[in-house]
């Protein structure tokens, strides 16, 4: 086969496009650290090391989901105690004077002013904002949930954060199941609806179960019998006269502190002795509620433990995938170098003779 002088050249020139490529490629791995720096240099590697980084970001996102529903959790747990608190010292106050032998009218009517203070310290803790959101309101978060008498103006919903993927959590109670006792289950559990029920008999259960709730409801408060005088009335009456945890329903707890109050100013002895059990059946539902607030706060930590692991381990994996063994780019930098150099040292012997020196 003839060679021509246009072969050599052609040749000559694309050994030097060669190793000058693989030195412009190592020198770019030497300066970014990164085995991969276009999709083309490893396509398999980087749809993974794309994966990795989308997941990691989705992770990151839900870390910061947690983080606000921590605050609001943990702001309601500190609400709850201080609300058990409170009660804790009604039930003192009801027990001292709950006979004739350590109290009597005067004392009373003093205990009577200190229960209103509790009463409308009850009401500013059912009040309490986080930020520009109540957190007792249910979805109404830009409006006052308990008016001075203990109505109560938000509604039942749970405001749900996304903690994982097809994964949610309720991040606040509801205000009318703390304080007035309502939606509770059978067992006194607040219900943290962590799934929304979508098949249609899901939702024909609720329904009945709603309804047969509200049925219980009713006969309880149309079997309810006034046998006192001013103790008696109510500014709501209970939903119920079991205590939360033998399994009835909940107790309005303004209406239990203000018939204590109605009770020691009539000088009432025995309502403030009947207030005793309601008052215990409040506690024991502040306690349940502050249980559920526990539990949700546990699980959004170990979420956040899985989190945070998750994201570290797709940093390990992305690394693994695309960062460039430093010493090993070195090592080829320098075999790159010397194939360079040799390739110009021979390329300069073989076109350096052609026809042209040989026509005078």
């Amino acid at each position: 086969m003839r060679v021509a002088d246009k072969m050599q050249f052609n040749q000559v020139n694309q050994n030097l496009t060669k190793n000058r490529s693989e030195m412009a490629d190592l020198q770019n791995q030497a300066a970014t650290q990164k085995r991969i720096n276009k999709p083309s240099d490893d396509p398999l590697a980087s749809a993974r090391v794309l994966a990795a980084r989308t997941e990691e970001r989705g992770n990151q996102q839900f870390i910061k989901n947690i983080n606000n529903a921590k605050a609001f959790l943990e702001f309601s747990d500190q609400s709850l105690g201080e609300l058990s608190d409170i009660l804790v010292r009604a039930k003192e106050l009801a027990i001292s004077q709950s006979n004739d032998a350590s109290g009597n009218a005067e004392t009373r009517m003093v205990t009577a002013s200190e229960i209103e203070q509790i009463y409308n310290q009850s009401i500013q803790i059912g009040n309490r904002k986080l930020g520009e959101r109540y957190i007792f309101g249910g979805y109404s978060t830009q409006k006052t949930p308990f008016d001075h008498n203990g109505n109560y103006s938000g509604d039942d919903g749970d405001m749900k954060i996304q903690t994982q993927k097809d994964s949610f959590v309720a991040m606040n109670l509801a205000g009318n199941k703390v304080f007035l006792g309502r939606g509770l289950g059978g067992d006194g559990i607040v219900r943290a609806r962590y799934e929304t029920p979508t098949t249609v008999e899901a939702l024909k259960d609720l329904k009945v179960e709603e309804q047969e709730r509200e049925r219980t409801n009713r006969e309880i408060e149309e079997n309810y019998i006034e046998t006192r005088g001013p103790a008696s009335l109510r500014i709501n009456s209970p939903t119920g006269k079991q205590d939360p945890v033998t399994g009835g329903a909940g107790i309005n707890i303004f209406s239990t502190l203000k018939d204590l109050q109605i009770s020691l100013t009539t000088n009432d002895k025995e309502g403030v002795q009947s207030a005793l059990d309601s008052l215990d059946q409040a506690i024991s539902q502040v306690v349940l509620s502050r249980a559920e607030v526990g539990s949700r706060i546990m699980a959004v930590n170990n979420t956040m433990d899985s989190l945070q692991k998750a994201v570290v381990d797709n940093k390990v994996t992305a690394s693994q995938l695309e960062d460039a063994d430093a010493f090993q780019v070195i090592s080829d930098i320098n075999k790159s170098d010397s194939a360079l150099k040799a390739t110009l040292e021979t390329s300069g012997k073989l076109i350096q003779r052609s026809l042209l020196d040989f026509l005078r």
